[in-house]
């Protein structure tokens, strides 16, 4: 338990350090067993220590920590109730990504061999206020299709099977946003052909995974 608070505590560091979240932006979370570890919320996530990441049950009962957990509790546990696999959310705001939200254009053409393998498509879930129910819902309705995703409005959510996949799977998504527009600029991507897609997703080769 103390070792996934520490990370969680890097990871909100990284976060922080890479420009993905500012100010008291963002939270991330980790499943262990019937229990998640949350950030506690109203925090700068640049500035967190093990003491400000909170323990509740799968239905939102704070078990642990003298802060309330982050806003955005229930959709950490709608994604944690849609996906059995996922054991760690990162919910940011990083720039391009959220550029690409706010526009509501979905980052779903195979345009980086990198983003097909470790991110897939990526939607846009249609915009709700953060931090209600019905938010919550459209998310975990979302991440049964997706490892990835644009909220329209708002920022960007990623899972993983560990907290470093949903991080990497973060900062992926923010490139590709990056790449995307600056390749816009340029005239267009040229997203690879369907035959060299089948050929990535049959790759077996670390640190990505097959898709089914």
């Amino acid at each position: 338990m103390s070792q996934l608070r520490a990370a969680i505590v890097e990871v909100c560091g990284r976060l922080h350090a890479e420009g993905l979240i500012t100010a008291t932006e963002g939270n991330v979370s980790c499943r262990d067993g019937d229990t998640i570890l949350v950030t506690g919320g109203g925090l700068r996530k640049g500035e967190l220590t093990s003491e400000a990441i909170v323990r509740s049950d799968l239905d939102g009962r704070v078990l642990e920590g003298g802060l309330k957990p982050s806003s955005e509790l229930p959709l950490h546990l709608g994604v944690y109730a849609a996906r059995p696999d996922v054991a760690a959310i990162v919910h940011a705001h990083p720039a391009y990504a959220t550029a690409f939200a706010v526009a509501g254009i979905p980052l779903d053409q195979p345009i980086l061999a990198e983003a097909v393998l470790l991110l897939g498509p990526v939607p846009v879930v249609p915009y709700q206020a953060p931090s209600t129910e019905a938010l919550a819902r459209a998310v975990a309705d979302a991440a049964r299709q997706a490892d990835a995703l644009l909220l329209a409005n708002h920022g960007a959510v990623t899972l993983g099977e560990t907290l470093s996949r949903a991080l990497e799977r973060m900062e992926t998504l923010e490139h590709l946003a990056r790449v995307s527009l600056l390749a816009a600029l340029l005239g267009g991507a040229r997203p690879l052909a369907s035959d060299k897609v089948a050929s990535l997703l049959a790759l077996d080769t670390a640190p990505y995974r097959k898709r089914g």
